[in-house]
């Protein structure tokens, strides 16, 4: 059964996965890079998404794609709290993609509920005191370095093991700064300093994830190794990305079944019919 998310404050309850919505206000994002730079076509997809069933809208302006380059403060900033600002007067549950305290503080201060950061912390030592201070709810993702450099960081024993393990004293650091536990969310990072193996490999027991006993967030909308999974058997030339969407689903409803309480998804109207279809399979099995 899904993980609810009413052990996570501030966030509305529901009695099935939820669905997290992308948008990159980015020029470089792997997908979708510059559609949503401009802010007010930003704003109108941050809308679109919720109107299709984004239960929760993740507002990032810096591309954390393996390779990318950092961007600046002040540039994030610029492209960020705007958006997040007008989605959240909306209506709309925003969280902000960033890995920067200032970013994260401005948003929450514009309206943001959740805090996302692809490093756990780690990237600013200001971020725990950041998160705990606002109370938001805090994504921590497994982190081994920035993404120019990740890719030679795919080493592991055990990934499985391994990640747990890191996620774990990464948890403990939060809490002895002053986190509280309601506040984290935990998240695999498919994609991050990962192979397409490692990736399938936690997919696969994501059960030892959840075993850590906070919601779960996966994260494997359009990335690489579904593009490699359904690559040209003849040419090898990997699946572009915005035609992942579909398999993108299919990796929803079985995270969804093995207990995550969100997935993160670019194209939000297959995965909400999808974490729906799964919430009534369960609840009728549960009748019996």
């Amino acid at each position: 059964m899904g993980r609810m998310n009413e052990n996570v404050p501030g966030l509305p309850v529901l009695e099935r996965c939820a669905v997290m919505g992308v948008v990159n206000v980015t020029p470089d994002s792997f997908s979708d890079g510059g559609l949503w730079l401009d802010p007010a076509r930003a704003v109108a997809h941050g809308l679109d998404l919720a109107a299709r069933g984004a239960d929760l809208v993740d507002v990032g302006g810096e591309s954390t794609r393996p390779g990318a380059v950092r961007v600046t403060e002040a540039e994030e900033l610029r492209r960020v709290v705007p958006v997040v600002t007008e989605l959240a007067r909306a209506g709309v549950v925003v969280s902000v993609d960033t890995m920067r305290a200032s970013v994260a503080a401005a948003a929450v201060a514009a309206g943001a509920r959740v805090v996302n950061d692809v490093s756990g912390g780690l990237a600013d030592p200001d971020m725990a005191r950041v998160v705990a201070q606002t109370g938001a709810p805090f994504v921590v993702m497994h982190w081994r370095g920035q993404s120019a450099g990740m890719d030679a960081l795919a080493v592991y024993g055990d990934v499985v093991a391994d990640v747990v393990r890191e996620l774990t004293v990464r948890v403990e650091e939060l809490l002895a700064a002053g986190v509280k536990e309601e506040q984290l969310i935990l998240d695999p990072g498919l994609g991050f300093a990962k192979t397409g193996e490692h990736n399938w490999a936690l997919l696969g027991r994501l059960d030892a994830v959840t075993a850590l006993g906070r919601p779960v967030l996966v994260a494997a909308s359009r990335k690489r190794f579904l593009g490699t999974l359904l690559a040209n058997p003849e040419t090898g030339e990997l699946r572009p990305a915005r035609q992942r969407d579909d398999a993108t689903a299919a990796v929803s409803v079985l995270a969804a079944r093995a207990g995550a309480w969100a997935v993160r998804v670019h194209d939000v109207s297959g995965t909400a019919d999808a974490v729906r279809v799964v919430a009534a399979w369960e609840q009728a099995a549960q009748r019996g």
